[in-house]
């Protein structure tokens, strides 16, 4: 299978790469940093793309079976804030591109703000989400902004017919963490422990997302993976 991903150079992008890699894909990785490519690329094949320049991204993306976005806002937390209209944007941006390549999958690592704790309530919309960011995630409120951002692009992704599914990581950081390949799966619902932690590796989350590439399950859904 010829896998691309985008935002190839971050922590959940790089462990993609890797997943990929070592169950043989066939791996395009994506940078918009020519000189974040590696000198020693291995079995990868890197090409530096705009991901918010339509005529780019459709040149980038042809002849790939499944296209991973695993796109941030920025490298540390002022930035991402600053850039939070990077995720609808992008989400428009492949969302066009995709129109040229129907047949290409794209799977969105997404945010777990859009996440229910009950039905019809939203991890972002709980009273105090955002006050209780600094302690919850070590980040300033103000982060709600690349939050709603992520839920602004779901909801661009649920308006298209194009082959897409977003995949919403637990409602902790996503950092490296170990490879288990044991974790639950869910839909639109947040996954917690009954110690009332959520959270999953960044290489448990790339195993999500291959394991997803090789046998959809969630085309045209949003899902979920936590411990």
């Amino acid at each position: 299978m010829n896998i691309g991903v985008l935002g190839a150079t971050g922590v959940i992008g790089s462990r993609i790469v890797a997943e990929a890699v070592e169950r043989g894909h066939q791996v395009t990785a994506f940078t918009s940093d020519a000189a974040r490519v590696p000198a020693d690329p291995g079995a990868v094949t890197w090409r530096v793309v705009d991901v918010l320049d339509v005529a780019s991204v459709i040149g980038a993306i042809g002849g790939l079976d499944v296209v991973v976005s695993a796109l941030n806002a920025g490298r540390d937390i002022p930035e991402t804030i600053a850039n939070a209209h990077v995720f609808p944007d992008t989400a428009r941006v492949l969302l066009e591109a995709l129109e040229s390549h129907p047949s290409t999958r794209l799977i969105v690592i997404g945010g777990a703000g859009s996440l229910e704790v009950r039905p019809g309530l939203q991890v972002v919309d709980v009273e105090g989400f955002a006050e209780g960011l600094p302690e919850a995630l070590g980040v300033p409120a103000e982060y709600v902004k690349p939050v709603l951002a992520g839920r602004e692009a779901l909801g661009l992704y649920r308006l298209s017919n194009r082959n897409w599914t977003y995949l919403s990581p637990s409602a902790g950081r996503v950092e490296p963490g170990g490879r288990t390949g044991r974790f639950r799966i869910g839909g639109d619902q947040l996954l917690v422990r009954e110690d009332g932690t959520s959270d999953i590796s960044a290489e448990d989350l790339a195993v999500a997302v291959i394991d997803e590439s090789e046998l959809p399950r969630y085309v045209q859904r949003r899902f979920t993976v936590g411990y």
